[in-house]
């Protein structure tokens, strides 16, 4: 392995030789580490530049970390929907407004959910005593109190 410009910031023999590095995989917060890369860095930029093998298993790496990723948070969808006693209609009326068979499709991992409905299902899942709080909410009975209050403001 002997140095090259880099083709990133075009630093004249910049590239410098790697062998068995680490270098973690990240999607969505989750991260896989990678061993044993073999490549090039840039001293002037950082740019890292795999050698044919090494960036076959980062790449391979990425794509079954995101399949799995969809996976975990597939099944993470349907085990908290469960444990929190939720047919998948009434966690669609519930907690997204979606199409009535979102949750269908995010628990067979067809389709993400949003991540802020992945994040209120972990909440819930950590503090199942909100459901109540929640179903209060999505009635709207303070909002509905408001916006008679609203109309009572303008007729006076």
């Amino acid at each position: 392995m002997s140095k090259h410009d880099c083709y990133s910031c075009a630093a004249p023999n910049s590239m410098h030789p790697f062998k068995g590095r680490s270098f973690n995989v990240n999607f969505k917060q989750m991260n896989r580490m990678v061993h044993s890369l073999n490549g090039y860095e840039c001293a002037e930029c950082a740019e890292i530049e795999f050698d044919a093998p090494s960036a076959e298993r980062y790449a391979r790496a990425g794509d079954e970390l995101i399949e799995d990723a969809k996976q975990v948070m597939a099944d993470e969808m349907k085990r908290i929907r469960r444990k929190l006693h939720f047919t998948q209609k009434s966690a669609v009326q519930l907690l997204s407004g979606g199409g009535h068979n979102a949750f269908s499709r995010y628990e067979r991992a067809e389709v993400e959910p949003p991540k802020p409905l992945f994040v209120l299902m972990r909440l819930l899942d950590r503090h199942p005593e909100l459901v109540r709080e929640l179903q209060a909410i999505n009635e709207c009975t303070d909002i509905n109190a408001l916006l008679v209050q609203k109309q009572q403001q303008r007729h006076e």
